[in-house]
Order: C-alpha cells, then sequence, then structure tokens
C-alpha cells in the first residue's frame, strides 16, 4: 500500500543549524546580524557539538537512572489487545510527552501495549478509543528505576457499524504515515488527510490513488485540500491534483476562483464550508453550492474550547456566554441557513495535527443500510443527510421510521413520531427537537449510559426539524446533532423565513464594507465584490419569495 508522508530532517548539519537559528532569534532581531553569526557559528558546529556532548552524557546518563516506566496493558473483553489512544499527565496535570509512538498535543496512540520513560512522580492516566467505547482513568505512582503496570479493559458500549451506521472525520492534517494507527486507535472508519493548505502548487502532479483501504474495512484519502483566508476556510476533496493556491493576499483572489478551477478539475468535487461563522459564507453558500457545512468543528475541544470566532462573524457574548456559545451559535447560523430554504447537510472535522483534538474527535455518522462501505457511498450517504454529526453522544434518530434527510409532505402526515437511542460516556439532561430554529421539545433522559426514548410532535406549518443533544459537561461544547428532515407544503413549497434572509443580508453588507476597505486596488476589489454582489441578488430574490416571519 502507498505510504505518503512527511520527509524526515536527520544529520548533524540540519541539526545544529535549527538549534543554532532557536537560539538566536530571540537576540537578533536583525536578520543580516542574525545570518552572520550563524553562518560563523556553523564552521564551529562540530566541536561544539562534541563539547556539548562531553558535557551532556553523564547528564543524561544520571537523568535515565532516574526514571521509571508506565506499562499499558489496553484489551477488550475477549482479553485481546485493543488499539487506543492515552494521555498521561503528570503530579502538576502537565501532559507527558510521550516517544515511540504517534503523538499529539497531549496524547498518544498504540495498538493497545506501550511503554512510557517517566520521571520519578505520581500520575494520571485516561484512555479512550472513541465514543463507542467506555472510557477508563487510573493512577500510578512511578519510583525510579521501577516498572509499574496500568492495565484497562475497554467495554464497547455501541456498535453502530452493526446498525448500517459508518463514522468520519473530514479535517485531518496528520501525517498520511500515521493515519492507520490513528483510525485504528479511534475506531475511526473514514477519513480525510489535509494535503494541500494555502499552498502554491504551480506544477502539482496528479496522484495515481488518493483512495486506501486497510484492516478491517476502513477507508481514508489523501489529497484533500484547504484554502483557508480572511473568508474563512473551503475544504475539497476527491481531486486527485493539488489546486494551485497561489494568492496576491488573504482577499485576493476570490475563494470562488479555486471552486471554479476544483470544478474544472472534477465536476463531482465535494467542497465542505468548513464553519459556519466565517464572513463568506452568505456567498459560498448563494454561489459555490457547496455540499456540506461544519457544525462539529476544531473549535471544539476534548478537553475544551477555543472560545472565539478567530476571523469569523463574531457571536453576541451576551446572547452566546460561555464555552457552550461558539458552538451554540454555529448552530444558530445553521438555522438560520435551513430557514432560508438551502438545504446543506452538517459535517464534521477535527483539524487534529493543527488544533489540540485527537483525530475523530469530532465525526459524522452516516447510514449505508446494505450498501457497500466505499469513498463514494460514504459521501452519497452524507449528501442525502442521512447522517449524525458528534463529538461523544451516539444520537441515532428516527422520526415517523425514516432517516434524517428524508423530505416529508404536511398534506400527506401531520404527526411525527419520533424514537431516539441515545448513548454516550456522559449525563444529559434532555434531548431537544428542534423546529424551523426554535426549541420545540424538550424530552427529559434518564440517568442511564444507553437508553431509548420516545415523543411525538404535530405539524402545523413546513419547514425542517432535527434532534440534538447537548451534555452536561460545563468545560466544553458535547453534542450531538441530526441533520433535518424536511416538510414541505403544497405544490412542494418550502417555507423561507424573511428573517432569516435578512439576517444574510446584514451579514453580507457588512462584508461588502469590509472587502472595500481592505483592497485598495480598484481592479482586484472589483473582481472579489463581484461574487459577493451575486450572492446579494441571490439573497434578495429568497427575501421576494419569503412565506414565512
Amino acid at each position: 500500500m502507498l505510504k505518503i508522508g512527511a520527509k524526515k530532517q536527520h544529520g548533524l548539519t540540519n541539526l545544529s543549524r535549527l538549534t543554532t537559528e532557536r537560539w538566536l532569534r530571540p537576540y537578533c532581531s536583525d536578520p543580516t546580524n542574525r545570518n552572520t553569526l550563524v553562518h560563523s557559528l556553523r564552521h564551529r558546529q562540530v566541536s561544539l557539538f562534541f563539547l556539548m556532548a562531553s558535557f551532556l552524557i553523564p547528564v543524561v546518563a544520571g537523568i535515565a537512572a532516574e526514571t521509571g516506566e508506565i506499562h499499558f496493558k489496553v484489551t477488550d473483553d475477549r482479553g485481546d489487545s485493543l488499539p487506543c489512544r492515552i494521555h498521561v499527565r503528570d503530579s502538576s496535570g502537565a501532559p507527558v510527552k510521550v516517544a515511540g509512538y504517534p503523538y499529539w498535543s497531549d496524547h498518544f496512540v498504540c495498538s493497545g501495549q506501550a511503554t512510557v520513560s517517566v520521571a520519578p512522580d505520581n500520575y494520571e492516566w485516561e484512555i479512550e478509543r472513541g465514543p463507542e467505547y467506555l472510557r477508563k482513568s487510573g493512577k500510578v505512582n512511578v519510583r525510579s528505576g521501577e516498572i509499574v503496570d496500568a492495565t484497562a479493559m475497554l467495554t464497547s458500549i455501541a456498535s453502530l457499524r452493526d446498525e448500517g451506521w459508518y463514522c468520519g472525520d473530514l479535517h485531518v492534517h496528520r501525517p498520511v504515515s500515521q493515519i492507520e494507527p490513528l483510525m485504528l486507535a479511534e475506531d475511526l472508519d473514514f477519513a480525510t488527510v489535509i494535503g494541500w493548505w494555502n499552498s502554491p502548487a504551480p506544477k502539482a502532479v496528479a496522484a495515481k490513488q488518493t483512495e486506501f483501504q486497510f484492516g478491517d474495512d476502513r477507508i481514508y484519502c489523501t489529497g484533500a485540500g484547504e484554502d483557508e483566508r480572511a473568508g474563512g476556510a473551503l475544504l475539497y476533496f476527491g481531486l486527485n491534483k493539488p489546486l494551485d493556491l497561489s494568492v496576491i493576499n488573504r482577499e485576493v483572489p476570490s475563494p470562488m476562483r479555486f471552486v471554479e478551477q476544483a470544478r474544472q478539475q472534477n465536476p463531482e468535487v465535494w467542497i465542505d464550508i468548513e464553519k459556519s461563522f466565517w464572513w463568506d459564507v452568505p456567498t459560498w453558500l448563494a454561489v459555490a453550492k457547496p455540499d456540506s457545512i461544519g457544525i462539529a468543528h476544531n473549535h471544539m475541544h476534548r478537553s475544551g474550547v477555543l472560545d472565539n470566532e478567530a476571523w469569523g462573524k463574531q457571536r453576541s457574548i451576551e446572547q452566546f456566554p460561555g464555552p457552550h456559545g461558539n458552538g451554540l451559535w454555529t448552530q444558530e447560523i445553521y438555522y438560520h441557513i435551513l430557514n432560508c430554504g438551502i438545504r446543506i447537510p452538517p459535517s464534521a472535522g477535527s483539524a487534529s495535527g493543527v488544533l489540540p483534538n485527537p483525530v475523530g474527535y469530532n465525526r459524522a455518522y452516516v447510514h449505508l443500510g446494505d450498501k457497500p462501505f466505499h469513498r463514494d457511498n460514504w459521501f452519497t450517504a452524507l449528501k442525502s443527510g442521512r447522517c449524525f454529526v458528534t463529538n461523544g453522544p451516539l444520537l441515532r434518530v428516527r422520526a415517523n421510521q425514516t432517516h434524517a434527510g428524508t423530505i416529508l409532505r404536511l398534506d400527506e402526515t401531520r404527526k411525527i413520531d419520533f424514537e431516539i437511542h441515545l448513548t454516550s460516556n456522559d449525563p444529559f439532561a434532555e434531548v431537544q427537537v428542534i423546529f424551523n430554529g426554535s426549541v420545540q421539545h424538550r424530552i427529559p433522559c434518564r440517568d442511564a449510559r444507553d437508553q431509548t426514548l420516545h415523543a411525538s410532535m404535530e405539524l402545523r406549518e413546513s419547514g425542517w426539524f432535527l434532534v440534538r443533544a447537548i451534555a452536561d459537561v460545563e468545560h466544553t461544547f458535547r453534542f450531538a446533532s441530526t441533520a433535518p428532515w424536511y416538510v414541505e407544503g403544497e405544490n412542494n413549497s418550502k417555507r423561507i423565513s424573511r428573517s432569516s434572509v435578512e439576517f444574510f443580508l446584514d451579514w453580507l453588507e457588512s462584508r461588502i464594507l469590509n472587502i472595500q476597505q481592505n483592497v485598495s486596488d480598484i481592479s482586484q476589489r472589483d473582481l472579489v465584490l463581484g461574487w459577493h454582489y451575486q450572492a446579494r441578488e441571490f439573497f434578495r430574490a429568497l427575501q421576494r419569495d419569503a412565506n414565512a416571519d
């Protein structure tokens, strides 16, 4: 199987150069002076290296004598080794960086057995394997020269594959060489690996293969890309050659130029709006016609939240306060999109390798039923809305025995009966039914890890509804949401909310003003603004057709 990974730099010359330049940077801000000093020191690097080694060897030897080891052994309920993710923290709460295993931020993955060298101290560990397994945690005390065992059996709390569901992470920045152990450790079925990101590629060469299958029918795709600038980020899947993302600045050219190039290369390319609050979202919805939009995104972390909207449209802190604010604002925008009659499924991505998340922390489950699992079928199911997104809870819902994405006719059905199956490591007070952007029903939950809930709802108007569950976790926004069901009135009419359309018209006016202020070159400015003017006309047409609010 073809493996594509980042090249590692080896050798004394490269090590010395990096070390020297890193050491000089804080003390020599002038590039000319810094380069002169670096050049001078490089002539002495060999002797300097051995001189340093003569001092360091006894020190390192002393340190080695003062370490101990934690030996992890993780199994399933049959006693077989189970790939998993492990977090280790010392007595100060700091994560322990582990060598020899795929490591990122505060965790590493292994095949089920791992030996970690640590200084004498008290340690806490946590072991996880995606949301379908029970979490385990424990404590160990390690003394000098001692080997301490940490054993755990991870119990499966759900098997969504057996129910026809397959999970994927659409935003992975980890090395391709690590993807297989990472996916196995997270029990992840599908992953798209970002291979180009804001990268000029005038001489890009097409890849012969971008889809790879391994293990027990798991799939990852290479060659995914990201264009992330002032208007936000678009993700591209299904291209075998990187786009040439050569730009003049963060505004020029418009991201729409690359949308056009992507569709010229592959008319079936999948385009994902990475987050709903990026400034160019209204324009992308109106003109780019993307395939999905991220509502379980990389600002939602396992251990906390990135509590801002970066350079996107900021939320009202008064209306959306605290660690849940960013997540609720994300969903609020998504509900406005649906209220405009725009039908687009939700997606999920973790950005592991850039932000602290493990691979697969934010994931989308799609229902394939009896269809075989491969890339095209997975994306087809996502496109149809037979999905839910999550960073913890497993939320399987049927409405009148149908999956999300189904179009219901108001003249054929008025009563909706819900069957909700919720499985989670975290507690929940309630599950909510959202109808046309507002909480329509609150369904109380029991104090149980696995529960089936039932509820009913009377339809009185067209529009859409979905089901969501927000965990009783204060430090982060842990939730699950189905894609919407759509309700059509007479003559297949859609509900279009005037207030939601105006929400995006106001948004567009702010964005247009921002570009006018930031792009001084008139010809460049006009090219960029042309797309936003098209979007404004799109929403003005929706405003004329509005039939609600």
